[in-house]
């Protein structure tokens, strides 16, 4: 529920804006290929977890088969990326939030937004489950209805709608009106809706049965995410005219999916819509906060952040990791109050430069995995090391894209290099004696796998 809480939100409902400015209704192929690449990194995480369900997950893992700096810079990144995430998700409630009260300041509702996740992850983690499955419920169901919905318009038409077809396809300057290399430019803002494919990993530390959980999560997640989004998108190009879609991507100052359910012409749909896509919003910022925070509490667990971290209050909540790991939402609504524009976009753009760093790194362990351990999983990806290089092409593909795509994209190119400068210079500073390198945890689950017979070429539980 977390891994999809990640996945599916605010990159599809407000930054797919921007990425229609880009590619225009090629954004599709876009799209299509982002749930490719996605589908690969899920996979390989997914194939060593099965194999190692450790705790701390891809970063564990890197830190056995690449080496303990990998593993550290691997959770630090990953901390980045979900904190810088949560700072992205409140600015979206903001920009939803000004549908209908436009003279409110941005910084209002972010303080709003932050400070109500802040509270509630202050609570059980029960809480928080329940109210991440019930968030994220409104949220797929909001998918499912739009696909239905903005189907039938397109190709049947609804009453008093006429089908639209599909010339806005190639209307305005055609299928790709910025020629084919936008649909590779495209991909520096479309992965950044992927992020949180890789969480399909962790949760093996914690299943009865990781083969199972693992194997389930991986397709189920994979085939919604490329559903969901290729779907959704030729719906919104579509109907919309890219042209009109790309100038709510500017500034992010709407959503193509409240357009597409206004064109249906039902009263208040748009409102219902807004407040729909809002709810998701907040799901992505509560599943934000609650990763960043376990992240930042286990690095300081594991020496590689201050041991205070690692404190719990009287009912087992990391409040000082949760306090920290605010970080985002408060950076958000400082550069709020300063009159910063296009938030949204770097925020954006700095989640996508930590997250190909994570994938990076998830598929140069599963690279490394495999020359050691072979076909040892259960769980296995299909082409293996070959199939993982075809991912960490388009991991590296997308980075290059981000030089190119102009905007908030070097700006945070410069942030999160230097980011990962610092904590890079603060581990060989001490850090790395702090680390340690016992097999303890891969030996322990070892013992177990190996245990699993095999029939008809593959285990079984």
């Amino acid at each position: 529920m977390i891994a999809l809480g990640l996945a599916v939100g605010t990159g599809l409902f407000l930054g797919s804006g921007a990425a229609i400015s880009i590619a225009g209704p090629a954004v599709i192929v876009s799209y299509a290929i982002g749930s490719l690449i996605a589908a690969i990194i899920g996979a390989c995480a997914g194939e060593m977890a099965v194999r190692y369900p450790v705790r701390g997950g891809f970063g564990t893992i890197a830190g056995k088969f690449l080496s303990p700096y990998a593993g550290y810079l691997t959770r630090w990144a990953y901390w980045m990326t979900t904190v810088t995430l949560a700072g992205a998700e409140v600015v979206a409630v903001g920009a939803y939030m000004a549908y209908w009260y436009p003279n409110v300041p941005l910084w209002v509702w972010v303080l709003i937004a932050g400070g109500a996740i802040f509270v509630l992850n202050l609570t059980s983690v029960k809480s928080f489950g329940v109210v991440e499955f019930f968030l994220s419920s409104i949220k797929v169901s909001a998918v499912v209805l739009f696909i239905i919905f903005g189907l039938a318009l397109v190709f049947f038409g609804l009453p008093g709608q006429d089908a639209t077809g599909v010339s806005n396809l190639t209307a305005h300057g055609g299928f790709m009106p910025n020629g084919l290399s936008s649909i590779w430019i495209a991909l520096a803002v479309v992965m950044f809706s992927f992020g949180g494919i890789e969480l399909i990993s962790i949760s093996a530390a914690e299943a009865k049965d990781p083969v199972r959980s693992v194997r389930s999560s991986a397709k189920a997640m994979m085939w919604r995410l490329a559903t969901f989004y290729v779907l959704s998108l030729f719906i919104v190009v579509a109907i919309i005219p890219w042209t009109s879609a790309a100038t709510l991507g500017k500034d992010i100052e709407g959503s193509p999916f409240v357009m597409v359910f206004t064109e249906l012409g039902i009263p208040y749909i748009g409102g219902i819509t807004n407040f729909i896509l809002m709810t998701a919003a907040l799901s992505g910022a509560n599943a934000a906060f609650y990763a960043a925070t376990r992240l930042l509490h286990a690095l300081g667990h594991e020496g590689m952040a201050p041991k205070v971290l690692s404190r719990t209050s009287s009912s087992g909540i990391p409040a000082l990791a949760l306090t920290v790991s605010s970080l985002g939402a408060v950076v958000a609504m400082v550069m709020a109050i300063s009159g910063v524009g296009g938030i949204f976009g770097y925020m954006m753009a700095l989640v996508t430069v930590c997250v190909l760093v994570v994938w990076s790194m998830i598929l140069l362990s599963y690279m490394a995995y495999k020359k050691v351990e072979g076909d040892a999983s259960p769980f296995r990806v299909f082409g293996g090391s070959a199939t993982a290089a075809v991912g960490l092409t388009g991991v590296i593909a997308t980075f290059i894209a981000m030089f190119f795509a102009g905007g908030s994209m070097l700006p945070s190119i410069s942030v999160g290099l230097g980011f990962f400068g610092l904590i890079t210079v603060i581990y060989f500073a001490g850090v790395n004696k702090n680390i340690s390198t016992s097999d303890d945890a891969f030996d322990e689950v070892r013992t177990v796998t190996t245990q699993v017979p095999v029939v008809d070429g593959t285990k079984q539980r």
